[in-house]
């Protein structure tokens, strides 16, 4: 570290701020700072140019400070910094929900815009419970998550995600009504799969269990990640989201698919429910909404839950729910410019051109030491690693840090380590990044 580099971090009082989802002191002895970016890269605090393996935080899908967007959100802010979406509104957001509804499934017609993909989720739950209820079905109170799903932080993401850090110091004051569907990860069926995994359709049935143990008339909902990224890229068997399609049909269940992950591209096509041919009847989605440059989240609805909420006197608020950012006028311009890019560049289907590519690169890792499973889908892929004894997660922890200092950055989670770069990429840097990861996992001990 040079001298300057030296002066920057003494400059900088860490200590003040409390970092999301991160080992803090262990963070702050040793830190990694980020202080610029560029399409495929990032510049760190010492002047070296990192790879970005993993768009941000699966977010920054058409690549970092893309001219456009910059230029979108200067001007915004130069002509209406903010405005209220409560009796009144900007432009902005109706020409992003109608940009966005262009490319989401038919049928999906309506946008409530949030600011996150945590308020995404506990939106899309209270919508699900307020339509039932709208319906005259009250009694449909129960929600369905996964094990091992995530659906951010708050409370009602963190009681229909199924990972167990994430809810243990709340257990107890988590919603009650709340019940789990198996996760399909499966390493003696599946490991190494390309694209689905062949085995594991009948978990789904589960539902059908869960259903009739709470009793039909009292379930309200069912959410998943069509992948679920957080927990490692688990990705969903042949026939399984059919079948949950299915079994919520046959019961007047309403099926939520959290594709903040997995929207805008990540699987080839605009969003993971056209890439699995399956329709649900709401769909949360934030990050590459925006291509993360300004924070928002939006929850797009069926006609049908939009008009049960259109009841009573014209002047009655339908929804007694919102934020004081819903639909912020900066975070629209964003949006807006983003999704332009995103169809000006044909990235969604970039992406489907370059996932064999990526899919070949990852599962040259099968066989390498440490290495249990590989897995992929459209531009997301992960490498699972053999745990050490007595210190879960360590080892894949370990490759993350030793990456860093190569010049490549990916995302671990537990033991696995997931890629889900830019669809901007070059098959060369896709090369770059499994090379690396290779060369590192050889060292691990």
């Amino acid at each position: 570290m040079g001298a300057r580099d030296q002066e920057l971090l003494a400059a900088l009082n860490l200590e003040p701020l409390w970092m999301p989802f991160t080992a803090n002191r262990q963070f702050k002895a040793a830190p990694r700072l980020l202080v610029a970016a560029r399409d495929m890269h990032y510049t760190t605090h010492d002047g070296r140019r990192i790879l970005d393996g993993i768009a941000g935080l699966w977010a920054v899908n058409a690549g970092h400070c893309r001219q456009p967007i910059i230029e979108a959100i200067h001007r915004q802010a130069a002509t209406l910094d903010y405005a209220t979406g409560f009796q009144m509104h900007s432009p902005a957001p109706f020409l992003a929900a109608e940009k966005l509804i262009r490319i989401a499934p038919p049928g999906l017609d309506h946008v409530f815009f949030v600011n996150s993909g945590s308020e995404a989720v506990d939106t899309a739950l209270k919508i699900a419970l307020g339509y039932h209820r709208a319906r005259g079905e009250g009694s449909r109170r129960v929600l369905i998550g996964r094990e091992r799903g995530y659906h951010g932080v708050g409370f009602g993401g963190i009681s229909v995600g199924g990972i167990g850090p994430n809810r243990k110091a709340f257990n107890g004051q988590l919603l009650p009504a709340v019940d789990h569907l198996p996760h399909t990860h499966d390493l003696e069926k599946n490991a190494h799969s390309r694209g689905q995994p062949e085995w594991g359709a009948h978990l789904a049935d589960a539902l059908e269990r869960l259903i009739e143990l709470h009793d039909p008339s009292n379930v309200a909902a069912v959410i998943v990640e069509p992948v679920a990224g957080s927990t490692g890229v688990l990705v969903p068997p042949k026939g399984y989201l059919q079948r949950l399609r299915r079994i919520c049909d046959e019961h007047g269940v309403l099926l939520i698919f959290d594709e903040v992950i997995t929207g805008f591209g990540r699987t080839g096509r605009p969003f993971a429910a056209e890439t699995f041919a399956v329709t649900p009847d709401l769909i949360t989605c934030a990050k590459a909404l925006t291509n993360g440059a300004v924070p928002m989240g939006a929850v797009i609805v069926r006609k049908e839950i939009y008009d049960a909420f259109m009841q009573g006197p014209e002047s009655s608020i339908e929804l007694y729910h919102g934020h004081t950012y819903s639909g912020h006028p900066l975070a629209a311009a964003a949006a807006i410019a983003t999704l332009d890019l995103y169809r000006q560049e044909a990235l969604f289907e970039r992406a489907a051109a370059l996932a064999p590519h990526l899919e070949q690169a990852v599962h040259s890792l099968e066989g390498v030491a440490h290495v249990v499973d590989v897995r992929n889908l459209g531009m997301i892929a992960a490498v699972e690693l053999e745990p050490i004894r007595g210190r879960p997660g360590a080892r894949a922890f370990e490759a993350f840090l030793r990456c860093y200092r190569k010049g490549v950055l990916v995302r671990t989670t537990g033991e696995t380590i997931a890629l889900a770069p830019s669809l901007i990429i070059e098959s060369g840097q896709i090369d770059e990044l499994v090379d690396t990861l290779r060369e590192v996992i050889a060292t691990l001990p």
